[in-house]
Order: C-alpha cells, then sequence, then structure tokens
C-alpha cells in the first residue's frame, strides 16, 4: 500500500510517498515563525495557509488517518501544553489526520538513521538545519558519538537580516557569520573531521547553483556522490550573495515548484559556514536525506 510521510518543519512542509521507494512529490514553504507566540501559537494568516495546504494535499492524494505519517519539528515544538493540544484537536477535526510534533530527541534519532553507515571509518559531522533549530550529529567508527542540538536556524538570520534577500545581498557574509559564531561561542566543537554532510536539500541546491562540485572520494554508500573542498563552499556562497547571475528573481526561477524555499538559501549557507569554520572542516559532502529518510530506514 502506497504511504505518505510528511516532515513540517519551521518553514517548510515536503511531501512524500513511499511504496517501494522513497519519492519526494511537492514542497511547500511557510514562514511560521513570522507572528509566533508560544501562548497564542502560529499567526492566522499562516494557520490558513497550512490548512489549506493539507486541504489540497488530502484532494490530490488521498491522504486519510491510516496512510499519512506526518512529523512536526521545530517551533511548534515550543507551543505550550494547551496550544499544542488544541491545534492536535483542530488538526485532527478538520483533516482527519494526526498532527505528530516530535521532540529534538525523536528528531535526532530519526536522522541518524536517515544517514547511519560507516563512511569508511571517517569522522564525520551530520548537518541537519531547519529554520528554527540545528542539530548536529557525529559519526566515527559506525557508532554515532555526539549529538548537539543548536538554537539557531534559517528563519533567525531572515529575521535579523532582512536585507539579505534584496536582489543582490545588502548585508555581508562576513557580517551575519560573525553574528552566527557570537550566537555559539558556548559551543565546543572537535577539529579532527574528516568531512561534514550538511543535509536537507543541500545537494539539490548546490547542483541548481552550480557549486564546484567534485567526485565524493571519501567513502561510498551509493546516496552522496560528491563533494565540494572549503574554499569552495565560500566561493558558491559569495556567489548566491552577490552575482547578478544568482539575484533573488533569477534564484526563485530555479525552483518554480516552491520559489520561497530560495529566501533561506542566502541565510541558510551561513550557519553551516560558521561551523565548518570553529570544527576546521575543509570538506563538505551535500546531501538530500532528512529524517524521513530515518523514518523508513527504521521501518
Amino acid at each position: 500500500m502506497k504511504e505518505y510521510y510528511i516532515d513540517l518543519g519551521s518553514s517548510t512542509i515536503k511531501v512524500y510517498s513511499y511504496e517501494q521507494n522513497l519519492n519526494l512529490l511537492e514542497e511547500r514553504s511557510i514562514y511560521f515563525k513570522n507572528d509566533f507566540s508560544k501562548e497564542n501559537g502560529i499567526s492566522e494568516n499562516n494557520k490558513k495557509e497550512l490548512f489549506s495546504y493539507f486541504q489540497e494535499l488530502k484532494d490530490k492524494y488521498n491522504f486519510n488517518y491510516y496512510n499519512t505519517n506526518i512529523y512536526v519539528t521545530g517551533i511548534f515544538r515550543e507551543l505550550t501544553h494547551e496550544r499544542k493540544k488544541e491545534l492536535v484537536k483542530e488538526f485532527n477535526d478538520k483533516l482527519d489526520l494526526h498532527f505528530n510534533i516530535i521532540s529534538h530527541g525523536i528528531e535526532n534519532y530519526y536522522l541518524g538513521k536517515a544517514m547511519e553507515n560507516s563512511y569508511n571509518n571517517k569522522k564525520v559531522m551530520i548537518i541537519n538545519m531547519g529554520g528554527k533549530t540545528t542539530e548536529l550529529i557525529t559519526f566515527m567508527n559506525d557508532n554515532i558519538t555526539e549529538r548537539k542540538n543548536l538554537v539557531i536556524g534559517v528563519a533567525d538570520l531572515m529575521n535579523k537580516f532582512p536585507t539579505v534577500n534584496e536582489s543582490i545581498s545588502a548585508v555581508s557574509i562576513k557580517e551575519i557569520n560573525d553574528f552566527v559564531k557570537e550566537k555559539l561561542k558556548d559551543v565546543s566543537f572537535d577539529n579532527d573531521y574528516d568531512c561534514a554532510i550538511f543535509t536537507g536539500g543541500e545537494e539539490r541546491f548546490e547542483k541548481l547553483t552550480n557549486f564546484l562540485l567534485e567526485p565524493n572520494d571519501l567513502f561510498d554508500d551509493g546516496i552522496h556522490q560528491y563533494k565540494v573542498s572549503y574554499e569552495n563552499y565560500v566561493e558558491g556562497t559569495k556567489k548566491i550573495f552577490f552575482d547578478k547571475q544568482y539575484s533573488l528573481e533569477n534564484l526563485y526561477k530555479l525552483m518554480p515548484g516552491n520559489p520561497k524555499w530560495m529566501d533561506g538559501a542566502r541565510p541558510g549557507a551561513i550557519i553551516p559556514l560558521a561551523i565548518f569554520d570553529l570544527a576546521n572542516i575543509k570538506t563538505i559532502i551535500p546531501s538530500d536525506l532528512n529524517l524521513i529518510n530515518g523514518v523508513i530506514n527504521d521501518l
């Protein structure tokens, strides 16, 4: 039986189908952090768009309670207990679907399952960045050796530096990078990683924007075919900030199905850049895997 799996974060909803293989069907970006409060929940406009989108999905794919699995993360975890109960009930009453808000620990568990691999005995940092939070997992000698949950995400930088999304960024990479590093000043990092895997659609993005990718010769897992050096990651980031060929309007055109995703492209490049600096990471593996891949691997 075909089943559906939805990754619903602070700013993006990703919709997958699964029968024998996992397939990304579509995605929609909604900035739930805007006008959010723990006591009142997401804004009325965002709630209206959320419910409208899920009604569209139900009509299109025949979602029902038994074939649809929703994993909700990010900012929704910050809701008060009463607001969580109300949103779960409203979602169930209107759509007959379960709004399943999972803990940071469960999200990390599934991310670990998604990325489980020997990595040719390399020491690897996994970076999973969302709108509100960023998760770091270290793999070494076939095992998870460390997990970190960072309370910073793409939406924080979009709100702090709104001029980053002018046609050409009006804020410098250094200014945002320094801001992130200040936020992470109390977080300790090892400095002996062989590489970092940057998840959540990064391979797709780097291909679309022509980062200088090379064949991944560090490990062979049948999934991650490319790597990019630290220097070329920096050059690619400069390009999407300041090259007219990659103006925000042109970035939108690269993803016509969900152009708003590109609003997070520039600020979303800087959180990992700051981590690469702090952990002395020189090789990056772009990845499209996320927690839903871990859910499937755990079945």
